[in-house]
């Protein structure tokens, strides 16, 4: 019983490492700032370090902060899947003047975005006491469906110790299960360490066509896949929510829940648009979660608009128990910078809520790309046993946050154009990059390139 009492519990955010190809590709169809960024030079060396600052200024706020690996990009085994053929610079000429789109989209920087690596669900709440992790199969997007297996992958290097942690592969590859990982997924509870609540937010039903579903932007995460990740986890309906995004804010640029709704232990912040049978749903949780009060935190389209919650990613903030209990929202710039998101965080900061305090950091490259600090994070929680079986090398430190950024000098380019992505050189030195980072953070071989 005195092991339990002292037992110590933590939600460790693993941010995803931009990649030395970080680029603007425009790709994703839905994602409104992806779209409207298409083809702008990026720097992915400012990209990796704006990632980088993010997670060490959490580090040292006093959280448990970790870095989640890129993938391999160009994807080269996936051109020759696709036809191309000859060495490999060969094959990156034949793919990227025959068939620009399919090049662009095996060079995607997508993979940056750890909230779509997975779903993971803590061992209080599975049937066998272990953190499950169940790649997202990502199968709306061409450029992301390439990611599962290097994701899986990479997480099995992380979370090796079969005592404490499960693995399972990602869904069937077809849009009736289409997953989208923990972009629609958020978890509430009491403490860390205590049985919570998940709740599943999915856009539609794959196998009912009479249910609600958008008309302009495709929907991503269905109901079936969400269940099959529920089954997969051992979760029981007693701690498990589902709960329909609504159509109108999808068709409005919201591609996942993330962008409209961020949850933390007993706070749920939401916009009043973000789901279907919105009242029904919260009484729901509120049961599941028990007799302790679950705050609700409605946004109001009077204080903000769909719009700029889009624009600003006020939604896709990351809300954080700080060590001293009280909550904190980690905000783009952006928010900051709009007038209407700025005043309503500044009065939501001063209600009687667990939220006190906000903090603003600079992530412009991956705004730009259509990402905000909580599509750059997996989160994980986790006792003091299973903290102490991860991986060591992926925790960030004083020690790894400065030989990272010593790394990203030595690979990083300065800027890179979409027309720089066909350049044999640049997959060279991506190679090199990622190879000597497999050994800093000691993940074995991980990507094709060290496995073939």
């Amino acid at each position: 019983m005195e092991e339990l009492v002292s037992a110590q519990h933590f939600e460790v955010n693993f941010d995803g490492l931009v990649g030395p190809t970080h680029n603007y590709a425009g790709l994703s169809f839905g994602n409104v700032a992806s779209l409207s960024n298409a083809k702008a030079a990026s720097s992915p060396r400012s990209a990796a370090k704006q990632g980088l600052a993010k997670m060490k200024a959490l580090h040292d706020m006093g959280m448990v902060q970790g870095v989640f690996a890129p993938h391999e990009r160009p994807d080269i085994n996936t051109l020759r899947r696709l036809g191309f053929t000859g060495n490999d610079g060969e094959v990156l000429h034949q793919a990227a003047t025959q068939a620009p789109q399919i090049y662009q989209a095996v060079c995607s920087a997508s993979s940056m975005w750890t909230a779509n690596a997975a779903t993971v669900s803590p061992g209080a709440d599975t049937a066998n006491g272990k953190v499950h992790f169940t790649p997202a199969n990502l199968t709306n997007k061409f450029h992301r469906s390439l990611e599962p297996m290097t994701s899986g992958r990479i997480l099995q290097a992380m979370f090796a110790n079969s005592r404490y942690f499960d693995h399972h592969l990602h869904l069937p590859d077809n849009e009736h299960f289409g997953d989208e990982g923990a972009a629609n997924h958020t978890r509430l509870s009491s403490n860390y360490g205590h049985a919570g609540v998940e709740i599943f937010t999915f856009g539609r039903y794959a196998f009912d066509s009479s249910k609600p579903a958008p008309t302009k932007f495709p929907a991503r995460q269905t109901f079936e896949a969400s269940q099959a990740i529920a089954r997969l986890h051992g979760l029981t309906d007693e701690t498990t929510v589902y709960i329909q995004q609504n159509p109108e804010v999808i068709d409005q640029g919201v591609f996942h829940n993330d962008v409209i709704a961020v949850g933390n232990k007993n706070v749920l912040f939401f916009h009043e648009q973000a789901f279907l049978n919105t009242e029904a749903k919260l009484a729901e949780i509120q049961q599941k979660f028990g007799d302790e009060k679950v705050h609700f935190i409605c946004v109001k389209t009077s204080e903000v608009a769909v719009a700029d919650a889009v624009q600003t990613y006020l939604f896709n903030t990351q809300l954080l128990t700080m060590p001293d209990g009280t909550m904190a929202i980690i905000a783009p710039t952006e928010c900051q910078e709009n007038p209407r998101v700025a005043a309503y965080l500044e009065e939501l900061v001063q209600r009687d809520t667990p939220i006190k305090r906000v903090h603003y950091f600079d992530v412009k490259q991956s705004m730009r790309n259509g990402g905000g600090p909580a599509c750059l994070r997996l989160r994980v929680a986790l006792n003091d046993d299973e903290l102490a079986a991860v991986n060591p090398a992926v925790i960030m430190n004083d020690s790894l946050f400065d030989r990272l950024n010593k790394w990203v000098d030595k690979h990083y380019r300065d800027e890179l154009s979409v027309d720089d992505l066909r350049d044999p050189q640049l997959l060279m030195e991506s190679r090199s990059a990622l190879d000597e980072l497999t050994q800093i953070l000691k993940l074995g071989s991980v990507y094709p390139f060290q496995i073939d």
